[in-house]
């Protein structure tokens, strides 16, 4: 199923890894695009041409970082990161606006998004923080 929301959705998918410099995790890469939709003032941000992380850490304020070890910071951001937060009241789909909560007392809302996904109607570049498909993060059945 990832495979049909990464094809429609990612299509500047980065694979590569880099530690976060907060908590010396790894984690996976991010586009620019992804990056810009997120940040406060986008048009002030400098893209300094280098590759960008997504730290999903909860307990880090990172949110986003590159490879020379900037970071963005969750206060840096105009939106929400569901992962980055205690409540299931937040975001797991960014595309139609499912939190955990709704999707774990609505089993058609996961199904919804499986054909959404399906059908190739999400968005996940641009609207999900982490760059990637939600389908891993709604709750087991």
């Amino acid at each position: 199923m990832s495979d049909c929301c990464s094809k429609s959705c990612s299509s500047n998918e980065v694979h590569e890894t880099h530690r976060c410099p907060v908590n010396g995790k790894v984690y996976k890469g991010v586009s620019e695009k992804t990056i810009l939709h997120h940040i406060n003032e986008p048009w002030q941000w400098e893209d300094k041409q280098q590759n960008y992380y997504f730290c999903d850490d909860p307990e880090c304020d990172v949110v986003y970082f590159g490879q020379d070890n900037s970071v963005i910071k969750k206060s840096e951001l105009r939106t929400i990161v569901g992962v980055k937060e205690e409540s299931d009241a937040f975001p797991i789909c960014y595309c139609f606006g499912l939190s955990a909560n709704q999707a774990a007392k609505n089993p058609e809302a996961k199904a919804f998004v499986v054909q959404k996904t399906k059908e190739h109607v999400c968005e996940c570049e641009a609207r999900n923080p982490s760059g990637r498909c939600c389908l891993k993060d709604f709750p087991a059945p």
